[in-house]
Order: C-alpha cells, then structure tokens, then sequence
C-alpha cells in the first residue's frame, strides 16, 4: 500500500475504533519499521480481517469491495490490459462490460496513479475495492496461468525420476536440480521446468518466443505447436542467459544467431537437445530440438509405412550400389527413416559411413563424421574424404548444394550405395530439382535407384474418436477415394474429438512414404527431360501410391482424419 493509503486507513481506523488505539500505534510503529504496508501487519497481527479492511476502504470512499479469491476472472481480461502496466499501477482487470473495463484496486487514494491508467489504457475504468495480497495472486493466476501447479509438478518430478543434465563436453552429468548459479533460484527452476515438461510430453521441440509483453513458451507436440504456459516478461533475459550457458553459447552476443547442445538424462536415457539463439524484434528467440534415441525406430517395419512402400524401400537400400534419396520438409521423419535402413545394413563385413550436421543419433559399428563448415569440415570435403576411407556405403545427412550432389552422383555409379536426404515437397519433382541443380538427366537415370516423399500425420485417438457424416460423393471422389471405396456401404470415416489422452483428437503420429522406384519407363521420363508432372504420370501408372493415396487409405482405416490429410497432404 502507499504512504496516502496507509495515511487514509490510519484516520478511518482511529475513527472507527475496531482496534485498539495502543494496538493501532504499535502496528503503525511496526510497519514504519519494517517498510511495509499499515493494511499487512494489521492482518498479519489478526487485529482485522481482509473482509473488514476492504469495507472499511470501500465505505470510506463509496466503491464496491470484490472477493477475488471467490470470482472466477475471464482469462480473456488479460487482453484488455498490458500485464506491465497492470503491474505497474497493482491492479488487475477483472470483468469487462461494453466499453467500461472493471479494475480491482487496493489503493483507490492514489488519484494520479488511476488518472495515469485510463489515459493510458483510453477505456473507462470502474474501480473495486480489493487488498494488495490478494490482487497480487489474481494478477498471477490471469498473468501466469498454470505456474504454481507446474512448479508442484516438477518438484514431485524430481523425487520420481532420474533426471540430470549436461553440456558437449562435461565430464559429470549434475543434478537438474541443481544446474549452477543459486540453488533453486527461479530462473533455474523455470528453465528446468521447461525441459523436462517438454520430455515429459513427448514434444519434438520447444520454442521460447518474446513478445512486447509476454513470453510465450511453445511445445511442438505431433507436429503442431501448442501453448505450455507464459513466463513473466521479466524473466525472458535470465532465461536466454540460462540455456546460453548450458549450450556453451557466448551469453554476451545478443545481435548473431548461435548454435550449440546440451544433453541430459532422464530415466537412464539420454536426450540430446540441439538448440538455436535467433535475435528478434523483442529480445531472443530460442528453439531447442529434442533428439530422443528411445524414440527411434529399431527396424524398418517398425516405421509403420504401407506394405507397398516398405517393400520398394527395402529393395532399393539393398542394392550393391546406386543412390536412395527420401524427401520432404524439416521435421517430417526422414533421419529416422535413414536410420532404420542404415540399422538393416549394418555389418562387419561392410564399411559403412556417414557424414551428418550435426550426428544427431550416435550408433555402434557405424563410422559417424559431424560437418563442421567453420573449420572447412562440409558435406562436400567430408564426402570427398570418406570416399578415399574405401566405403562400401555411405549416408549423408543432407543434400545443400551442387558440389554434394555431383560427389553423391559420382559415388553411386562407382560402386557406392548412397542414401541421403533432399528439400522437396514430393518424389516426382526430386528429379527435376537435380536437374536444377546441374545433374544430368542421363546421370540421374543411371544412379538413382529409388526418390521417396515422407510426411508424417497425427493419429486418431483410438479413446474419443466418432464417426462423422459422410461428405457427399463428388466430395469424396475428388479428394482421392477411388469409387469402389465410395460405393461401399461399410465405409466409416473418423473425425477427431479431443479427451484426456490426446492432444485434440489426436495422439501420436505415423509416418506416410511416396516411393518411386526408378524404373525403365521413368528412365525414359527422366532422359526425354520430363516435368515434374509427366515424371509423377508415369510413376503412378506404373503403381506408385502417393502421399495423399497412402493418407487416404489410413482415414479408412480409422488411423487418421480428413482434416489432418488435407493438412499434410496436396491432391495428386
């Protein structure tokens, strides 16, 4: 409270004769002394009530008294008002009708401070009377939703699992508990919170973003992004400076992007984090990919793709020599895939090498090499070398430029089996992409043995999921069902609905895979320089099942939705 609110409430206590005056000048003594609020050490002493000294205010100046801790405060009120300035002037914003924004006060003397609040936030302002504490944790549950709950979550956490961290390079792994700085100090405790949620919930990455106002922290959970909870703005530099610190970053630079990593362990299993600084307009933006090895697949069926499209990859990674490609946006599973295929080689009597950037998953009786470009490690030098180290196969991370591509190219028609990864959004435009970027048509057709397109798509959950009125028939056909499927009266189609379990409707993910098997006929696509569209023509008449086939099939079988293959997938 300030020194007019503390003034007021000492007349309007002396005058009202509730405490003793002898009590009263002792509280007010005591309160001088300890520079805190008149209103604090009354009811800290049990000489009033909260209830009593908010009446006592609201008789005194005629305006309502609220019990917060009784009102359930619409999470939208805190659009209506910066959390800053709401901090600022201790007040929160509690109701809103038509154009007059009701405000909880504790300090309703204070007329410049209020004055200052309607021009800057330019509504009419209707003012209720509450006390400073139990404004602050309304301010806290309308602000910061969800924080004292997580912060009981991760202290159960710690005493359940396993959990402890470390950066490339330390020797010990420590205690997450406990990751340097003050034992237990917020920051610390927030940025531990963050991870190990995350973990927890099965989330592919994180993504801590600052706003004007707030901070928000993102889960991408089955390839959506959704809201975990909003930090205090306050706390965005600690937290930037936190995880700097844990990926060896320089805490000092705030104007470059940085890279680093960091790993901890959880339940005896390690998880790497890969995580990226970018400046932004209200501070530093961060994102950390989750790299979890438990998740990985053990073999190739286990990567759950169409009998088909298993059957062509297995064929075309068992090749002597030639080169597999598998396409598709970052994030949509195709290191995993490559993974898989490498797992189902992997001998001892075979030279098996990969060049990765970074090595994201590190695996026994592979010889793994990382790309580093400040020391003049890209793919294209370490490529170069390792075809020098005699392989027998070689996997690369990714293909970025003409060089590496040219090195791949060579490699496969000499005897080399390639398996790599390419930027495309399907198999049939992987060809024209190389030709883009400078192979020849007749060396594509000579080395390229199989151009596959992944994506990955939400499954249904098998707890909620209904059946759903069947679009109409032309609707159905020009999605991609075919008209027997159509015609057919057992035909049920699922649609999300959102319980418990799931994250809206949805929970878990499944991979879809293009396969494009470059057959004689694609040879001749390929040679007479064929676009795109022609390419995919014939590979479907020669029995290829696209994305959108592959997701189609799954809706009928009530894996997934049709909102979710209009998502991932375009019409063929």
């Amino acid at each position: 409270m300030s020194v007019t609110l503390d003034r007021k409430l000492k007349n309007i206590l002396f005058k009202d004769g509730r405490v003793a005056e002898d009590a009263l000048t002792e509280a007010i003594e005591q309160a001088s002394k300890d520079d805190s609020s008149l209103g604090s050490v009354l009811t800290a002493k049990r000489l009033i009530t909260e209830k009593e000294l908010i009446g006592l205010i609201a008789g005194e100046i005629g305006l309502p008294p609220v019990d917060l801790g009784r009102l359930e405060v619409d999470p939208a009120m805190a659009d209506e008002m910066p959390q800053e300035l709401a901090d600022d002037h201790g007040v929160v914003p509690i109701a809103k009708v038509g154009d007059i924004l009701t405000i909880a006060v504790s300090d309703p003397f204070d007329v410049f401070k209020l004055d200052d609040l309607k021009l800057q936030t330019g509504q009419q302002l209707r003012m209720v009377i509450s006390t400073p504490e139990v404004i602050k944790t309304a301010f806290e549950a309308l602000y910061n939703p969800g924080q004292d709950h997580m912060n009981a979550l991760f202290d159960s956490a710690i005493k359940e699992d396993s959990v402890s961290l470390k950066s490339e390079g330390d020797e010990e792994l420590t205690d997450l508990s406990d990751l340097g700085g003050e034992e237990g100090s917020p920051v610390v405790r927030l940025v531990n919170l963050i991870i190990y949620q995350a973990v927890k919930s099965r989330a592919s990455d994180i993504h801590i973003e600052p706003f004007e106002r707030r901070i928000r922290v993102r889960y991408r959970q089955d390839g959506v992004c959704r809201e975990a909870f909003s930090p205090p703005k306050r706390m965005m530099s600690a937290i930037a400076s936190r995880i700097k610190i844990m990926s060896q970053l320089d805490i000092a630079e705030k104007r470059k992007p940085q890279d680093g990593k960091f790993r901890i362990v959880l339940d005896g299993r390690n998880i790497d984090f890969r995580v990226s600084v970018l400046p932004v307009v209200y501070g530093e933006k961060i994102v950390m990919r989750i790299l979890d090895t438990s998740h990985l697949a053990l073999s190739m069926e286990g990567l759950g793709f169409e009998p088909k499209a298993l059957e062509d990859y297995k064929t075309a990674v068992k090749q002597p020599y030639g080169m597999v490609l598998i396409t598709g946006p970052t994030g949509s599973g195709k290191s995993t895939s490559l993974y898989a295929a490498v797992r189902e080689l992997l001998s001892d009597e075979e030279n098996f090498v990969t060049v990765e950037d970074p090595v994201e998953y590190k695996m026994e009786g592979v010889n793994q090499v990382s790309v580093n470009v400040k020391r003049g490690m890209t793919f294209a030098a370490a490529l170069r070398s390792i075809l020098r180290q005699d392989p027998d196969k070689v996997m690369i991370g990714e293909i970025r430029d003409t060089e590496t591509i040219e090195i791949a190219v060579k490699a496969a028609l000499t005897g080399h089996l390639v398996l790599s990864t390419l930027h495309t959004n399907d198999a049939a435009s992987t060809i024209t992409r190389m030709v883009d970027m400078g192979v020849d048509p007749f060396m594509i057709s000579s080395s390229v043995v199989l151009v596959a397109a992944q994506r990955l798509v939400r499954k249904l959950c098998e707890f909620c999921r209904e059946p759903m009125d069947l679009p109409p028939r032309e609707r159905l056909l020009a999605l991609g069902f075919t008209e027997a499927e159509v015609d057919d009266p057992e035909l049920v189609i699922y649609r999300p609905v959102g319980c418990g379990k799931c994250n809206g409707g949805y929970r878990g993910r499944f991979a879809l895979l293009e396969t494009m098997m470059v057959t004689e006929d694609l040879k001749r696509e390929i040679l007479k320089g064929s676009s795109a569209i022609e390419i995919k023509k014939a590979a479907i008449e020669n029995g290829m099942l696209t994305l959108r086939r592959c997701a189609l099939m799954n809706v009928i079988r009530g894996k997934t939705s049709i909102e979710e293959t209009l998502r991932v997938t375009i019409e063929d």
